[in-house]
């Protein structure tokens, strides 16, 4: 990807220009790997020229000069948050959980006992507001019981948004948020805070990771690989160079026999990668 952005020579006012929202683009693509596609032009262009009433700013210009000089990386963050849809549930796209706890889990512990190893590692790539990582540790609590303090799964949960990833580490939610679980998984990992909300209880908090991540840096800072990797509903922002890039170095973070969740809007071309086709939007590293 090409770090250089050329900016337009001017801009009047909030109206935003063609040449504009080409800058943002490329900035957005450098940055997040997201494509803004021409038929996304006209919800950049709302969205862009709210943020810059919001934050005062008289010309494009200066907000984007304001932007790619942010030491803070508030800038950013709130333009990922604008330009994305942090848009989850609890047990979405409910059949992987079910194939992730009747057959994923039970075949990495397994291979790791059989390894003698009981190091299992999960991560959730894009894990926005936490459901996806909550629902996997009370899966993970479910299955392993007793046995849960002697095995200790490390499930790491990263995302690009600081703002997304504080609303998980909260792990507060409104009661119909989590009508999609079971009654009794309910009941057991979730607790009524004083301003009516659920909250999920400490024992499933503690156990996830939660860390700011960018997906489109060169190298993964990771030393061990990982049993399983979620990264569902994320790529639906990326071309198809950026897909391919990211799929493979996941590839290279997950041990052999590991499988990748993606979202159902999600393909992998056959010919293009060396996952292989499990079932729809189920892919496994068999080497």
């Amino acid at each position: 990807m090409s770090s250089v952005i050329q900016m337009p020579e001017q801009t009047v006012g909030e109206r935003i220009s063609g040449r504009d929202v080409e800058a943002i683009r490329n900035l957005v693509y450098d940055r997040f790997g997201i494509n803004l596609t021409e038929q996304k032009k006209t919800l950049v262009v709302g969205r862009l020229q709210k943020v810059l009433r919001e934050r005062n700013f008289s010309t494009f210009r200066a907000y984007f000069d304001w932007l790619i000089n942010d030491k803070t990386g508030e800038g950013l963050d709130e333009l990922a948050n604008r330009i994305s849809t942090n848009h989850t549930f609890f047990n979405r796209e409910k059949a992987h959980f079910e194939y992730f706890a009747k057959t994923v889990l039970p075949a990495a512990v397994a291979r790791r006992e059989a390894a003698g190893d009981i190091g299992l590692r999960i991560w959730c790539a894009g894990c926005s507001s936490g459901q996806e990582p909550y629902t996997l540790m009370m899966l993970m609590k479910e299955y392993f019981g007793d046995r849960f303090s002697k095995w200790k799964p490390m499930l790491l949960a990263t995302d690009i948004s600081a703002t997304a990833l504080r609303t998980a580490m909260t792990g507060e939610y409104e009661a119909d948020a989590v009508q999609q679980l079971p009654p009794a998984m309910c009941n057991r990992y979730f607790a009524k805070t004083a301003n009516g909300q659920l909250r999920v209880t400490g024992e499933v908090r503690q156990n996830i990771v939660y860390r700011r991540h960018n997906l489109m840096d060169a190298k993964f800072p990771f030393k061990k690989q990982f049993d399983v990797i979620f990264c569902r509903n994320v790529m639906i922002y990326f071309d198809r160079d950026t897909r391919n890039t990211l799929v493979a170095k996941y590839y290279q973070h997950t041990v052999p026999g590991g499988h990748l969740f993606i979202g159902h809007s999600e393909t992998l071309g056959r010919d293009e990668t060396p996952w292989e086709y499990v079932m729809p939007a189920v892919y496994i590293k068999n080497d």
